[in-house]
C-alpha cells in the first residue's frame, strides 16, 4: 500500500540517526555514571556534606534525565514501527494519518535531543543568571524589559524550569528597569546563552496618545550559574560593596530592610546586585557569585586567557546592537539577525516560544566550529 510504504521509508531514514544519537549521548557511559552516582547517595554519611549531596543529585537528575528521554524516544520509534507493520498487515487505511502523527512526533524529539548533544561547553549543563536592563526608549524600554522579563519567565514554564528573582527595579512610571531572575534546569545556560545581547521592539506606543510607532531597546545578559567552589581569583580592593535599602513591585518579592546589597568590580565596572534573599549576608553571597558567573561568562565569550584580560568594554544599548527584533506595527515578526531565522507569530514567541531561535544559532554555532 503506497501510504505505508512511504511512512516505512520515513521511519527507516530516522532508524540510523537515533542510533547516532544513542552513540553520541554515549547511553553506556550514561548507565556507569548514574550507578556510580546512585551507590554515593546510598552511603550513610552522604549528606554529611549538604554542598556536595545537592551537586550530586542534581548531576544524578540531569543524567536519568537525558537516558529516559531518550529511552522514551526509542519507544515511540518502536511503537510507531510495529503500528505500521500491524496496519498494514490489516489493510487497515484509518490509521495513516495517527500513524504518521506518531511519525513526526519523533521527528521533532529527535531534532530536540540532538541539539542537546551540541551543548559541549564547560558551562553548558549549568543553571542561568539573566539580568535585564532598559536602554533607549525611556518609559518604553522599560515596559519592553517587563515584557521580556515575562517571556523568559514563561519559556522557563515550557520547559519545567524553576524560576527564582534575584533582583527587581521598578520602572519610574511603568514596566522595569532592571532585574535579575535564576533559572534552575538541565542546560538551562546551554540553551539561554543565545539570548545574550540587544532585544528590539517596534510597536505603536499604548503610552503615545497620537498612537504612533515607537523603537524600544533592552538588553539581556546571560550568565552560568557558578558553583561555590570555583577558584576565581577577585581582589578586595577591586570590589566596591554598598548596601542599601530593597524596593521591587508588589511589596512581597524583597525584603524591604535595608539588607540589598550592590557589587561593583572596579576594574570592569561590572556591577551586580542582590535584594531578595533574607539577610545582608545572604544577599551578598549571591552578589558575588553573580559577579564571578558574569567574569567567567565575559572570559568565555571573549575568548580571553585569564579574567584579568577583561576591559570592561559595555555594548550600547541602542540601534545596530541589536541580535533580535520583533515587531508589532506595521507587520508583526520576530527575526534574530545573526542566524536570519524568523517567526510571524509574535505572540507566541512573546509566550516563551523561542526554542526556534536558541535550535537556529546552536546549529549556526555547531557548523562554525566543523568548518573553522
Amino acid at each position: 500500500m503506497l501510504e505505508y510504504d512511504e511512512i516505512r521509508t520515513a521511519l527507516n531514514t530516522l532508524k540510523p540517526e537515533i542510533t547516532e544519537l544513542s552513540e553520541a549521548l554515549g547511553l553506556k557511559r550514561l548507565e556507569k555514571e548514574i550507578t556510580e552516582l546512585d551507590e554515593q547517595t546510598m552511603s550513610p554519611d552522604f549528606w554529611s556534606d549538604a554542598d556536595n549531596a545537592r551537586q550530586v543529585n542534581q548531576k544524578l537528575g540531569a543524567l536519568k534525565n537525558t537516558r529516559d528521554a531518550f529511552l522514551r524516544l526509542q519507544t515511540d520509534f518502536d511503537d510507531a514501527q510495529t503500528m505500521t507493520q500491524l496496519a498494514e498487515e490489516e489493510n487497515d487505511i484509518s490509521l495513516v494519518t495517527e500513524i504518521w502523527e506518531a511519525v513526526e512526533s519523533v521527528k521533532t524529539e529527535l531534532s530536540k535531543q540532538k541539539l542537546v548533544t551540541l551543548l559541549s561547553g564547560e558551562y553548558d549543563g549549568k543553571n542561568a543568571i539573566l539580568t535585564f536592563h532598559a536602554g533607549a526608549g525611556g518609559t518604553e524600554a522599560m515596559d519592553w524589559v517587563e515584557m521580556l522579563y515575562r517571556m523568559y519567565n514563561r519559556w522557563a514554564e515550557r520547559h519545567g524550569c524553576k524560576v527564582e528573582l534575584l533582583d527587581y527595579l521598578d520602572g519610574e512610571e511603568a514596566g522595569i528597569k532592571s532585574a535579575s531572575i535564576l533559572i534552575t534546569g538541565q542546560n538551562s545556560y546551554g540553551l539561554l546563552k543565545s539570548e545574550h545581547g540587544v532585544h528590539r521592539l517596534v510597536r505603536v506606543s499604548p503610552f503615545d496618545s497620537s498612537g504612533r510607532r515607537h523603537t524600544s531597546f533592552a538588553s539581556l545578559e546571560v550568565m552560568p550559574e557558578i558553583d561555590e567552589d570555583v577558584n576565581i581569583e577577585i581582589r578586595d580592593e577591586d570590589i566596591e560593596f554598598e548596601v542599601y535599602r530593597a524596593s521591587g513591585a508588589g511589596g512581597q518579592k524583597v525584603n524591604k530592610t535595608s539588607s540589598a546589597v550592590r557589587i561593583t568590580h572596579k576594574p570592569t565596572g561590572i556591577v551586580c546586585a542582590c535584594q531578595t534573599q533574607r539577610s545582608q549576608l545572604q544577599n551578598r553571597e549571591y552578589a558575588m557569585r553573580m559577579l564571578k558567573s558574569k567574569l567567567i561568562e565575559i572570559k568565555e565569550r571573549e575568548h580571553l586567557d585569564k579574567i584579568s584580560d577583561i576591559k570592561g568594554e559595555q555594548l550600547q544599548i541602542a540601534w545596530g546592537a541589536q541580535i533580535r527584533s520583533y515587531v508589532f506595527m506595521p507587520y508583526t515578526m520576530a527575526k534574530d539577525h545573526r542566524t536570519g531565522f524568523e517567526v510571524g507569530n509574535i505572540n507566541a514567541v512573546m509566550d516563551g516560544e523561542l526554542d526556534g531561535f536558541i535550535n537556529a544559532y546552536l546549529k549556526a554555532k555547531s557548523l562554525e566550529k566543523s568548518f573553522g
